[in-house]
């Protein structure tokens, strides 16, 4: 079956007609370049191809601040809407053929039929991320925790509510379940801090048990917020120990915005490899915090550096390295069709960058203790302009040489501010 193509595919083809000369130009001078280097071009941009990414349901409507949201308009009123947006941009950039879905966010009647609708636009989907951190009509409050909450009946709710996901996910075709709670305290012995964690791994064990075969558990940390005291799984080592706890297929997802300031993320990646629970990334970026910033907006020199990391390990075949990769945003003064491709766009800049790294030269210097030469060759990488590699590896997998000018051109959100009318006013939201 031929997907359905949102956009029309004439606008892609003129606009990448008048692209084609200069970009041809460009790729040519680019493997000149690296074929004095010993790299090989075709090679890179092969693998450029391969590398995919999942795009949140959630990612794709306006996300907002503590005081107010800006929908943009016609942005998606239920998921349905949300698959037509991930999809175009899926037809322009060719990066994001996954949808990692929220519960209870996109619950359906149906879930078979969320399936096919997906895949008639050529899509699929990713992990299924459950949510214990909000109150809905009807249950026990999550106010003060969920599955380390104290009370029984609301650690059973949020086990429950995991365990669904479960079931979605065998209907959707997804092979992955990832938990992220709020539990914590914002008061110095308002939680006493072993016991919210016993709590924590009974409530995780039942829902491991459940975990079908093939599949993977996905522990995320995060620092700080909305608990802004303590909060149950805070680090890395944290959500290392409960990995090693609940069994093999239980393993640790990483969000480059739940670190301290100055954390070292990619000695983090490093050390999750080598101990075989590295799970996954949220990719996004920070300034200050939990920032949620269209990734590499701010420092793509610290993507490059994990990307290093993830590349070392691929060309090395390191044991059970499989990592899955989702964008984790929040958008709130740009149009997050845009930004999910541009956020694509940095990540495989990254990877490309990383695949160009002399591994040679760079294990010979750091073996020599040659700090200045090790660094160099990792300088040496990023400052490689790898445009034209990503844009020649997009035009092959039938995209847009410029996805956002195609993106413009169609009048797409134009035209869809006519087919979802909504309430505009800003409101109450959160990033």
């Amino acid at each position: 079956m031929t997907p359905r193509m949102p956009i029309d595919p004439e606008l892609i083809a003129k606009h990448n007609a008048r692209l084609q000369q200069d970009l041809a130009a460009d790729y040519d001078h680019l493997g000149a370049v690296l074929a004095r280097r010993g790299v090989d071009l075709e090679a890179v941009t092969a693998r450029i191809q391969r590398f995919a990414v999942a795009i949140p349901s959630w990612g794709v409507g306006s996300g907002g601040t503590r005081f107010a949201r800006f929908p943009v308009a016609g942005e998606p009123r239920n998921v349905f809407e949300k698959l037509e947006d991930c999809a175009v941009i899926q037809q322009l950039g060719r990066a994001t053929p996954t949808v990692s879905p929220h519960i209870p966010w996109d619950r359906v009647d149906d879930f078979r039929e969320l399936r096919e609708f997906a895949h008639s636009y050529g899509m699929s989907f990713d992990a299924v991320n459950s949510n214990t951190f909000e109150d809905l009509p009807g249950q026990l409050s999550y106010k003060f925790g969920s599955l380390a909450h104290t009370d029984k009946a609301v650690r059973e709710q949020a086990i429950a509510h995991n365990l669904e996901c479960i079931e979605i996910g065998k209907q959707l075709g997804s092979r992955a379940l990832t938990v992220w709670i709020g539990d914590g305290s914002n008061f110095p012995g308002q939680l006493n801090m072993t016991k919210a964690l016993e709590r924590y791994l009974e409530s995780m064990r039942v829902i491991v048990a459940a975990i079908p075969d093939g599949w993977r558990a996905f522990i995320e940390h995060k620092l700080y917020e909305p608990a802004l005291y303590s909060t149950v799984i805070a680090d890395w080592g944290t959500s290392f120990i409960c990995a090693t706890q609940l069994g093999a297929n239980v393993q640790c997802l990483v969000d480059l915005g739940h670190h301290a300031p100055t954390t070292n993320i990619e000695q983090i990646v490093s050390r999750l490899i080598q101990f075989q629970r590295l799970g996954g990334f949220h990719f996004n970026d920070s300034k200050y915090g939990d920032d949620d910033l269209d990734t590499g907006a701010v420092n793509p020199f610290q993507i490059f550096l994990v990307f290093n990391e993830l590349v070392d390990a691929e060309l090395r075949g390191a044991p059970g390295f499989a990592p899955a990769y989702m964008l984790d945003q929040s958008h709130n003064v740009t149009d997050p069709v845009e930004s999910l491709m541009e956020s694509a766009v940095a990540l495989q800049r990254a990877y490309a960058q990383a695949l160009m790294v002399d591994r040679a030269a760079l294990n010979s210097a750091q073996e020599s203790n040659d700090a200045l030469m090790a660094n160099r060759t990792l300088q040496s990488a990023v400052r490689m302009d790898v445009e034209s590699a990503i844009k020649m590896a997009r035009q092959r997998n039938g995209g847009a040489i410029d996805p956002v000018a195609v993106f413009r051109e169609s009048r797409y959100r134009q035209c869809k501010a006519s087919a979802r009318p909504q309430d505009l006013t800003g409101k109450s939201g959160i990033v």
